[in-house]
């Protein structure tokens, strides 16, 4: 019965050194192994509700990654400055309405109009002009004021390109519709006059400007 009793004694020693032996060369523990990365930060936006004869755009404006451009927008917003102005030019490229964009803003009007902002390109936000993209317009850079435009389709041409010759800067997205897409294509597809305009912007301007009612930020 002793020798028994030690026998046992001895197998158990003999199975548990086995096991700490094959736990030392195992790989890391389950837990290390499937543990999931920690997700990025999300980028602050704010949400503004563009309420038009046409319907209701509701935007998501970059104010974290484009602050510059988006402070100056949200000033016209609360000012109210956007009261009132209207859809005024129409840009549908190609023959398939998959593409074109459409301009709004206060055209000039110095009781609206507010200083020009530094420009903001793409490369430094990185952001771009795909579909949905709500952008400055522009001459020079850093001319900016209180004109936007929104993009339907990606139009990454419109982006900033460092390899390209000229003013290559592009144009500073600062924000994208989430709701109300139709509502742009509606715009692009309004009649537009073929005298009206000058230059390239010639037989781009709407017969009838879309008046826009309000813009809010929504809470």
């Amino acid at each position: 019965m002793f020798k028994l009793l030690k026998l046992l004694s001895f197998i158990a020693m003999m199975t548990a050194s086995v096991v700490a032996q094959e736990v030392a060369q195992s790989p890391l523990i389950p837990e290390q192994v499937t543990s999931a990365p920690v997700a990025a930060p999300v980028p602050v936006t704010v949400k503004v509700a563009m309420r038009t004869e046409l319907g209701t755009l509701v935007l998501e404006i970059e104010k974290e990654r484009a602050p510059i451009t988006a402070a100056n927008f949200l000033r016209y917003v609360d000012q109210k400055r956007f009261d009132g102005i209207t859809f005024y030019r129409a840009v549908k490229i190609g023959d398939t309405g998959e593409y074109g964009f459409a301009q709004a803003g206060v055209k000039g009007d110095p009781k609206r109009v507010l200083k020009p902002i530094a420009h903001e390109p793409t490369t430094a936000t990185g952001l771009s002009h795909v579909s949905g993209a709500i952008s400055m317009a522009r001459l020079a850079p850093g001319s900016a004021t209180a004109e936007f435009f929104m993009v339907l389709g990606d139009l990454k041409a419109m982006d900033a390109n460092p390899q390209a010759s000229g003013d290559n800067l592009g144009y500073a997205v600062f924000g994208k519709i989430i709701e109300g897409m139709e509502v742009l294509r509606a715009i692009i597809e309004q009649p537009r006059s073929p005298t009206a305009g000058q230059g390239v912007m010639k037989g781009q301007m709407l017969a009838k400007e879309i008046k826009i009612l309000t813009v809010r930020r929504v809470e």
